[in-house]
């Protein structure tokens, strides 16, 4: 799979629609992720095209969150991006905001990732080290079973992006933390010249 845009132009739609440091943040976080489960899974080859489709997923969150994955398309479009990778935007937003299933293994990662990152990002704040680098799937565990913690990070979507993986959770939750560790230093570095 390739994507017709660098980085760098997806990275300026994303800017263009997305101005708050925290959808910005939650933005590279899903990309980076997106590009450690590209290789490690396999799809070395397409980690561009995964990583992008990261960076984009929430483009209409911040301006449009009532029509969240409904505006996305329009807004993609204009930017240059391709129908399959709109495709594979909007299905992350599956039974909440979207009716388009996940269906390839990068789509079926980001529905399960997507929402996981936000509650180990909510959990990294709460540790002494502000860090997912000493972050264990325990502690992560705990937060996940505590309903008020991060309320707003769907506990059914995870559950549900883990079996339609095949994966247990604990699996989907390791996983997911290394893929933060991967990039958590670089996200560091590129948010110092936005906030």
């Amino acid at each position: 799979m390739t994507t017709p845009l660098t980085r760098q132009q997806a990275l300026d739609l994303l800017h263009r629609y997305n101005k708050e440091s925290f959808h910005i943040l939650h933005g590279l976080t899903v990309e980076g992720v997106m590009r450690w489960y590209a290789k490690e899974e396999g799809f070395g080859d397409d980690e561009e095209y995964w990583g992008q489709i990261g960076l984009l997923h929430d483009i209409d969150f911040e301006l449009y969150p009532e029509e969240h994955c409904k505006k996305a398309p329009e807004l993609l479009r204009e930017g240059g991006v391709p129908e399959d990778m709109i495709r594979s935007v909007c299905s992350h937003g599956y039974g909440l905001c979207s009716d388009v299933e996940p269906e390839h293994e990068m789509e079926k990662i980001l529905f399960a990732a997507d929402e996981l990152t936000g509650l180990i990002w909510a959990a990294a704040k709460m540790r002494p080290s502000k860090s997912v680098m000493d972050m264990e799937v325990s502690s992560l565990k705990k937060k996940f079973k505590d309903k008020r913690f991060a309320a707003g990070c769907s506990r059914d979507v995870i559950k549900d992006g883990a079996d339609r993986l095949g994966w247990t959770l604990e699996e989907l939750m390791e996983k997911t933390i290394l893929a933060m560790r991967s990039c958590e230093e670089k996200i560091g570095e590129e948010m110092e010249g936005i906030q």
